[in-house]
């Protein structure tokens, strides 16, 4: 019975050598390992197959399988790319940095232009309140009623004065006939003229009002006269009463007639009688009558003499 095992068994080991790949039972018995190294083996053999199946299944992902079928890697093209982002790198870095920079400087110069930004601000107002009174002192206003320059303005105020104390001299001059009256218009006959600077004559007789310029020689001569005295009553006015002490008129007396040669030297009279001197410088022989002091101016060949004639000769 024993021996019928040992045949069995050793038949069973030479099939199992056999399918092994041994030819014999002793080739198979030598390369008997021990039983610690088998089951290391095992163990191995047990992990490989773990790692061969996880592998495998790692194969089978779809970015793997996509990345089969790309075409094989250049690492030369790799290499060039890296350098030309690490160039972009640099190049945004120098970029960033300068950009830093500049908003530094720029905040810096924020911080002195906001003051000044403020000056300018007051200076803009400033001079846009001096434009408008310039256009409103020019007469380009629509606010400048008057349409008149503010040197108009002053003048106009100054020239009715000067014609309502005229009018005290003219009036009487003229037999009450004259009158000077102060207009705003433009006087067409001056050209260039600013407005608000216009004297017209009211002619009592007539009722209407006239250019100065229709007046006679001798009519011109009277009212130049008694503006000339209107004046000088509205310096020794504002010069706290202190009056003009001379006065000289020359020439124009030729111009008037008898009776307007005597309402003016009326005039003149009483001006002297002001504790005024009054000098006429004439070549109207009538005059010699009015005037009681006098000086004549003779031409000789020789030269001009002066003769005078004192009131008490």
């Amino acid at each position: 019975m024993a021996a019928t095992r040992h045949t069995d068994a050793t038949e069973t080991a030479r099939n199992s050598a056999a399918e092994a790949g041994f030819r014999t039972l002793d080739e198979a018995t030598d390369a008997l390992q021990p039983v610690t190294a088998v089951r290391q083996w095992q163990t191995e053999l047990d992990q490989w197959d773990k790692d061969d199946a996880a592998v495998a299944d790692l194969l089978t992902t779809p970015e793997l399988v996509d990345a089969v079928r790309l075409a094989p890697a250049d690492p030369a093209a790799a290499q060039a790319a890296v350098a030309a982002a690490e160039a972009a790198v640099k190049a945004a870095a120098n970029t960033t940095h300068e950009a830093h920079t500049r908003a530094t400087e720029l905040r810096r110069l924020t911080d002195e232009l906001t003051p000044s930004v403020a000056t300018l601000e007051r200076l803009r107002a400033d001079h846009a309140l001096a434009d408008r009174l310039a256009e409103v002192a020019g007469g380009r206003s629509t606010a400048n009623t008057l349409s008149m320059e503010l040197e108009a303005y002053v003048l106009a105020g100054r020239l009715k004065e000067i014609a309502t104390a005229a009018n005290t001299r003219l009036l009487t001059m003229t037999s009450e006939r004259f009158q000077l009256v102060y207009s705003q218009d433009k006087d067409p006959g001056k050209g260039r003229a600013k407005a608000g600077l216009t004297l017209r004559i009211l002619d009592n007789w007539t009722g209407l009002e006239r250019e100065t310029a229709t007046l006679s020689g001798g009519e011109t001569f009277t009212t130049s006269l008694a503006l000339a005295l209107g004046l000088a009553d509205v310096v020794t006015g504002e010069a706290g009463g202190r009056p003009l002490g001379v006065l000289f008129v020359d020439e124009g007396f030729g111009s008037l007639d008898e009776q307007s040669l005597t309402d003016v030297m009326d005039v003149l009279d009483q001006l002297r009688a002001g504790d005024r001197a009054v000098g006429v410088v004439s070549h109207v022989g009538d005059l010699s009558n009015r005037i009681p002091t006098q000086l004549h101016i003779r031409k000789e060949r020789n030269g001009s003499t002066v003769h005078s004639v004192l009131a008490d000769a």
